[in-house]
């Protein structure tokens, strides 16, 4: 069996209640994918985005919902080993990549800000909806997973001073027609890294000259911070993750102070007359 096929295998049969199941669950539940949907596939070059390229790429051979998707690579200055790396893996894992340009490390290099990662993020997503565009794609798939979504939540609330966490799709503001969608949102990341060294994969990590010059990014330091925290957080309570995630299904507003929505802030008062059976 060629070693794309036997990779192809690990996902739907030995990782299939840890990626596979997690993947589909996501699909299903959140409704991520319907009929005649094209879909453009983001891969960074990282484990993450490998795998759902491959999970996309399953779902579309073997699903009962009929879509298109491509494959697409941007490549934003990396250097040439890096982006030979990339190159390498979409062979290995049998993967029709299109690669195109972006000038996004120059264009950070010249400009003086504390946060080259949050500006290179949101470059990044500027290119990406214009391709999406140039493409006729009406979706984005980008590979955050679990614990992604756990981090950010936590960064909202200790530095951003509201509860506000990572959807699994939403709509695009400055693109009308397009949507991102995140299909790996119930995919652990330590179940990603199990599969990858299971299958001796080697993938590229951020591959940005800012990180591998070690110069430091405030926002990239406290999303390690979170981790370290929800580390530490799960020597106590091994479920701590899992319930940060679940609690964002599982608010209960009756017992929060305000709600903000479209920017509109509601304070619990405004109903708090109106609502005089509440607990002591």
């Amino acid at each position: 069996m060629e070693r794309y096929k036997e990779i192809e295998r690990t996902i739907i049969k030995k990782y299939r209640k840890e990626i596979w199941s997690r993947f589909a669950r996501a699909i299903g539940n959140y409704e991520l994918i319907k009929e005649n949907d094209k879909i453009m596939v983001c891969i960074s070059g990282g484990k993450d985005s490998f795998l759902l390229a491959k999970c996309i790429e399953e779902i579309q051979k073997h699903g009962k919902v009929k879509f298109d998707a491509h494959y697409v690579v941007m490549n934003p200055g990396y250097n040439e080993i890096n982006l030979k790396k990339i190159i390498e893996n979409a062979k290995i894992l049998n993967l029709n990549i299109e690669v195109f340009d972006s000038d996004i490390f120059a264009s950070v290099e010249n400009v003086d800000f504390k946060s080259p990662c949050y500006m290179c993020a949101r470059m990044r997503r500027g290119y990406l909806y214009n391709k999406a565009k140039e493409l006729g794609c009406n979706k984005i798939a980008l590979g955050h997973h679990m614990d992604d979504v756990i981090e950010t939540t936590l960064l909202s609330m200790f530095y951003g001073a509201e509860v506000k966490t990572m959807l699994p799709k939403l709509h695009s503001d400055n693109y009308p027609g397009i949507e991102l969608i995140r299909p790996m949102y119930l995919i652990r990341e330590r179940d990603i890294i199990a599969w990858a060294k299971f299958n001796k994969l080697e993938f590229i990590n951020c591959a940005c000259k800012f990180t591998r010059d070690s110069v430091i990014d405030e926002n990239l330091s406290k999303r390690k911070e979170m981790k370290r925290l929800i580390k530490d957080m799960s020597k106590a309570n091994e479920n701590v993750d899992v319930n940060i995630f679940t609690a964002l299904d599982n608010i209960n507003l009756n017992c929060v102070l305000g709600t903000k929505k479209d920017g509109i802030y509601k304070s619990f008062l405004e109903d708090y007359d109106n609502n005089k059976d509440g607990e002591i």
